[in-house]
């Protein structure tokens, strides 16, 4: 689902490669639907490689939004522009383990509008993990 979804630090929004070359990617911005390119010196991120950190493990960025998507029923989350105080006690209800020392209100914030970006853009899709489960029951032969 977040494969060829990047962030670029310093620009606003998502993008999604459309294809790469040796020393750059063509991007096309999720925001505006243009096309452009990015150089190997811009700092990008691959959503598939985002976590949260958390007091325990770090969580990878598809559980998070998959637990926004269970708490809003595949709707979109809160407002990315709501204040600070709600968009973390909003997080801390997707992620009460989440660690807020290393976990910043910014992140917080990206990661709400990120979510309602791909939202939006119907790009948020959740493989279905009952389907991976092959344990069948098997009826016991007490005869």
């Amino acid at each position: 689902m977040l494969k060829g979804i990047l962030a670029i630090s310093g620009q606003p929004g998502l993008y999604k490669v459309i294809s790469e070359g040796k020393n750059n990617v063509v991007i096309e911005s999720l925001l505006t639907g243009k096309k452009s390119t990015a150089y190997a010196d811009a700092k990008m991120s691959s959503l598939e490689d985002i976590a949260i950190y958390t007091s325990s493990e770090d969580v990878p960025l598809k559980k998070v939004f998959q637990k926004i998507a269970e708490k809003e029923n595949g709707g979109p989350a809160i407002n990315a522009k709501s204040s600070p105080e709600d968009l973390k006690n909003y997080f801390e209800e997707i992620l009460p383990e989440y660690d807020k020392e290393r976990v910043y209100g910014s992140d917080v914030k990206k990661v709400i509008s990120w979510y309602n970006l791909l939202n939006e853009k119907g790009l948020l899709v959740f493989e279905d993990e009952a389907s991976d489960d092959n344990s069948a029951e098997i009826p016991s032969a007490n005869s």
